[in-house]
């Protein structure tokens, strides 16, 4: 597949974290592809070497984005690897409960992991990058002093992309820990960039849809993989997300087309902008498989 020039991201630096499995692995492959410099994190040795291996270009790092110890070390081997960070993607994701169970049969300790994978552990490192990503701002500037900011050739933005969920907005019985944890991740979102889109670090929520992963799979273990989304079209709607932010340094994602008759849809936006919400076909629904999960 020819890419066009305005989907192309040579050189820019991304982190991911989950990145050796599933969507996080589907987004390695993407955006390598399209010329960016990735960095991608995992909590198996074996796994990021296996991936490095493959992806020889990207930058493996070892950690757990839950653990608090872990966090400045991921962040400083990420800027070490890549010399400074344009865009982060918060990927990796803890079900909670594995098999899924009701709120009341939660352990505290299942909730407890939830709640640091999925909001903690973002937030975290986040803050330990902002400094980063407010240096990428500032050197766009610096580089391109003069343009018009919205010039494809002009300043670009920084951006953080926060894997959520249908769970996040609809309660699922079972998706406590999942649902409670991304709906928090999805509205911390919100008001990072609404206090940081002024500074040029814009911040995404987007849902990718049910897929076929691993993480899905754990979590409906019944589930038909024929009738679930492909995590490469996801990476690659995700990956048109960022290069259009990057381009405009505006919050917008326009939903794109996918073949529904699969039960599938788009990656969404999770109303995470703060300039405009994604302009959507009424034809367009959202999935309507319980608990989207990447």
């Amino acid at each position: 597949m020819t890419l066009q020039l305005n989907e192309r991201l040579d050189g820019v630096r991304v982190a991911i974290t989950g990145g050796t499995s599933g969507l996080g692995l589907a987004l390695v492959n993407e955006l390598t592809r399209r010329g960016a410099r990735v960095a991608f994190v995992a909590r198996t040795r074996d796994r990021v070497d296996e991936v490095a291996r493959v992806y020889p270009l990207a930058y493996g790092i070892v950690g757990d984005v839950a653990s608090k110890e872990d966090i400045y070390p991921i962040a400083l081997q990420i800027l070490g690897g890549l010399g400074g960070l344009d865009v982060l993607v918060n990927n990796a994701s803890s079900l909670g409960p594995v098999p899924l169970a009701l709120l009341a049969d939660t352990d505290c300790e299942d909730l407890e992991l939830a709640l640091a994978t999925n909001v903690l552990g973002p937030f975290r490192l986040t803050k330990a990058l902002l400094g980063a990503l407010a240096a990428s701002v500032r050197e766009s500037d610096g580089a391109n002093a003069g343009l018009p900011r919205q010039s494809a050739d002009g300043a670009k933005a920084g951006v953080v992309v926060n894997i959520s969920s249908d769970a996040a907005i609809n309660a699922y019985p079972q998706w406590g820990a999942y649902g409670a944890s991304k709906a928090a991740l999805r509205h911390l979102t919100r008001i990072w960039d609404e206090e940081l889109a002024p500074q040029g670090i814009h911040f995404l929520s987007l849902d990718p849809g049910d897929m076929d992963t691993p993480l899905h799979a754990l979590a409906v273990p019944d589930a038909d993989p024929s009738t679930l989304k492909r995590p490469e079209a996801a990476a690659r709607e995700i990956a048109d997300a960022i290069a259009d932010l990057r381009a405009t340094g505006a919050s917008t994602f326009a939903e794109a087309s996918v073949d529904r008759s699969a039960g599938q849809a788009p990656v969404r936006a999770d109303d995470a902008s703060t300039s405009a919400k994604a302009s959507v076909d009424q034809a367009v629904r959202p999935a309507d498989a319980v608990g989207a999960v990447p």
